[in-house]
């Protein structure tokens, strides 16, 4: 199946390469002919050999100015970043670190050598409303890094947008603790996973369509200063998808609904497509397709 997007640009930065979502995009970005460097923090053998790589820390100013003076990457994809729902004041640090003072680092220094585009990532957890308050650390540093892409925006033309990406699943989830994959493995196990009420509703987005939005993104016209949902559009609650992995791979295995405690503050929020829509991207992967793609591929690749 022939690519749907051709790109005007033929080299790239990807920050968090090693990623879930950034080793789909950076694989993409490959088949299409764009040179791409993968930013990470340190070398493992896991990394794609067919990438180019860097090593070091985006929250030091040092690494991030050198780093895009030898690459010169026409565009950033930014998708680095430190994910954790967790509450607990040690979490503070590294979101900041990692999460807005790279964000800051990379807006800086692309605006002063000049970039085709900047994509960021937010999130779904960014707060909104008149009196926002953040539900987390990671939450607060993504709600920061979307003002500062505004600011620079305003203040300095800066090419940049931000891809506010909701809940995303698929192959090949890096951390096997988020709900999808610690579902399915458990399945795989014979196991009962543990669970708390689900009656949180979240929009579900498969990793290809995330992957087909940021590069909708690269490549659209009049979106710069904006932040773009890349969503599904719709809410599932957590009893449905587990449910629906339940249904696919061990009908009938009984479930510790009750078993965890549900996360204070949770949000419940939809991805708006019209923004997305304007330059012609919505997503293509139903859930329960989706949910079957992901299971085929953990039981491919089953845990060593």
């Amino acid at each position: 199946m022939n690519d749907p997007f051709t790109l005007p640009f033929r080299s790239a930065l990807v920050t968090g390469a090693s990623g879930f979502i950034g080793s789909a995009l950076a694989r993409r970005l490959r088949k299409q002919g764009v040179r791409v460097t993968g930013v990470a923090t340190r070398p493992r053998p896991e990394l794609d050999r067919e990438l180019e790589w860097s090593f070091g820390d985006l929250s030091d100013p040092g690494y991030v100015a050198q780093l895009l003076e030898e690459r010169e990457p026409e565009v950033i994809f930014h998708l680095a970043s430190y994910v954790t729902g967790v509450r607990d004041l040690d979490a503070v640090l590294p979101a900041f670190h990692s999460n807005l003072a790279s964000t800051v680092n990379l807006l800086t220094f692309a605006q002063q050598r000049g970039c085709r585009r900047i994509l960021l990532t937010g999130s779904l957890e960014e707060p909104e409303g008149e009196n926002p308050v953040p539900s987390s650390p990671y939450a607060a540093a993504k709600w920061a890094g979307s003002g500062y892409a505004r600011m620079f925006h305003a203040l300095y033309d800066t090419p940049v947008v931000t891809a506010r990406l909701f809940m995303v699943y698929g192959p090949d989830q890096k951390d096997r603790n988020k709900l999808i994959p610690y579902v399915i493995r458990s399945f795989l196990t014979g196991t009962s996973p543990r669970l708390s009420s689900g009656v949180r509703q979240v929009d579900w987005i498969y990793v290809d369509d995330v992957v087909d939005g940021y590069l909708a993104l690269a490549t659209a016209e009049g979106v710069e200063g904006e932040t773009i949902d890349i969503g599904s559009g719709e809410l599932h609650t957590i009893r449905e998808v587990v449910e629906e992995i339940g249904n696919q791979m061990d009908p009938g295995r009984e479930l510790q609904w009750g078993s965890l405690e549900d996360r204070p503050m949770e949000r419940i929020r939809v991805a708006d497509l019209s923004a997305a829509e304007r330059f012609g991207w919505r997503p293509k992967t139903p859930l329960h397709e989706g949910l079957a793609n992901t299971i085929d591929w953990y039981r491919r690749h089953p845990d060593p």
